[in-house]
C-alpha cells in the first residue's frame, strides 16, 4: 500500500515522503478495527507531530495524520458497534496518511447511510471540539453570549454552527478576512467582527454587556483583547494556540470581572494522553458524535472540506493552512472515492 512516512522530525517538504510499504498485517486486538482510508484530514496539529513540536512524539518511523474516513474491513472480537463494510469516521493517535490503518475502535464513528466521506471529516475532531467545550465545559444555555475567535478555522466554523444549536444564544464571530467573516454569517453567525478593536465591537453589539462565553482555539494577543470584550461572570475556554504564541493572562483582569478561564485539551477524552483514557469516554463521546452526524445529515450544521489535495502534496497543503487564507478544512484523498 501507498502511505506517507516521517524517518526524522522536521519540516514536513524535508523528512516526509510517500512510499510503497506493506499493509498492516498484525493481528487485531478485541478493542480495534481495520480501516481503508478514503480521505484523511490535514490540521495544524499535523505539522506540528511531523515537526516533533507536538504534546506526543511518535516513535520514528511513523505515518502522521490523525483523523480520517473511511470503511471497516475487520473488527476486533469485543467491537460491538461496528461491522466490516461499515462506512467510518475515525481519531487515531497518527496512521491516517496511509491506505489502510489499524486504530482503536473507541474513537471510530459509524456514518449515516449516504453520507459523502467529505462531510463527515471534519466531525469528530473540529465539531467534537466545539461541542464537548461549549457543552462538557461551559454548560452553554438560553441567554449566552458566546464569542467565537478565530472563526474561520475549522473548530472555530465549527463552534459557530454548534453554539447556534442551543435556542436562544447569541453568536459573536471574530474572522481576520471580510471572506471567512462572511462565511461566519453564512454559518449562522448573529454579527461577525474583525480581531481590531474586538472589545469595542463585541460591546457595541451586546449593548454594553460583553460576551458570557469566549471560544478561544488562537490564543495570543487576541485573547487578551477578548478578556476585555468579556461580560461580568464570563467563561473563557481556551482550546489551542494557533497563533503560535501562549498568552500570559492578566489575572487583574479575571479578577475585577469575576472571570472563569477553563482549559480545555479534547485530547483526554480521544486518548492523547499517557493515560489513554479513551475506553473509558467512549460510552460518553460515541452519542456526542453520532448526534453531530445527524445534524450535518439533516443540515444543521454544514462541516467543509475547502480543499482536497493528493498525498503527495501534504507539504503544499501545510503551506496553505499556515497562510491563514483557509476557511474550513484542508484534505488529503487517500484512495478517495475508490474506497
Amino acid at each position: 500500500m501507498q502511505a506517507l512516512v516521517c524517518h526524522q522530525f522536521g519540516a514536513p517538504h524535508e523528512v516526509v515522503s510517500l512510499q510503497t510499504m506493506d499493509r498492516p498485517g498484525q493481528p487485531l486486538g478485541a478493542y480495534q478495527a481495520r480501516i481503508a482510508v478514503a480521505y484523511a484530514n490535514v490540521s495544524h496539529a499535523t505539522g506540528l507531530l511531523i515537526e516533533g513540536r507536538y504534546q506526543r512524539r511518535p516513535p520514528l518511523p511513523f505515518v502522521p495524520g490523525t483523523e480520517g474516513v473511511g470503511r471497516v474491513l475487520e473488527c476486533g472480537s469485543a467491537v460491538q458497534h461496528l461491522q466490516p463494510g461499515d462506512a467510518v469516521a475515525f481519531i487515531a493517535d497518527w496512521g491516517a496518511f496511509a491506505q489502510e490503518t489499524v486504530v482503536d475502535a473507541s474513537t471510530v464513528y459509524r456514518l449515516p447511510a449516504g453520507m459523502p466521506w467529505l462531510q463527515a471529516l471534519p466531525i469528530p475532531l473540529s465539531y467534537g471540539t466545539a461541542y464537548t467545550a461549549l457543552h462538557w465545559r461551559a454548560r452553554l444555555q438560553e441567554g449566552d453570549v458566546v464569542l467565537v475567535l478565530g472563526a474561520g478555522s475549522g473548530v472555530g466554523a465549527a463552534a459557530v454552527e454548534v453554539a447556534r444549536q442551543t435556542p436562544g444564544v447569541q453568536v459573536i464571530a471574530c474572522a481576520s478576512t471580510e471572506a471567512k467573516r462572511a462565511d461566519a454569517l453564512r454559518r449562522g453567525a448573529h454579527q461577525a467582527v474583525a480581531p481590531q478593536d474586538l472589545a469595542a465591537q463585541v460591546k457595541q453589539t451586546t449593548q454594553g454587556r460583553g460576551a458570557s462565553v469566549v471560544f478561544d482555539p488562537v490564543g495570543g494577543d487576541l485573547l487578551l483583547q477578548a478578556l476585555r470584550a468579556a461580560a461580568q461572570n464570563a467563561q473563557l475556554l481556551s482550546v489551542g494556540f494557533a497563533s503560535g504564541a501562549i498568552p500570559a493572562v492578566p489575572m487583574n483582569l479575571a479578577l475585577v470581572k469575576n472571570l472563569t478561564l477553563h482549559g480545555f485539551f479534547y485530547g483526554r477524552y480521544i486518548g492523547w494522553t499517557p493515560a489513554d483514557e479513551r475506553q473509558a469516554f467512549a460510552a460518553q463521546l460515541q452519542p456526542v458524535i453520532a448526534t453531530l452526524l445527524d445534524w450535518a445529515a439533516r443540515g444543521c450544521i454544514h462541516p467543509q472540506v475547502s480543499q482536497v489535495f493528493a498525498m503527495h502534496e501534504l507539504p503544499a497543503a501545510l503551506h496553505a493552512l499556515h497562510g491563514r487564507n483557509v476557511t474550513g478544512k484542508l484534505a488529503l484523498a487517500i484512495q478517495g472515492d475508490k474506497v
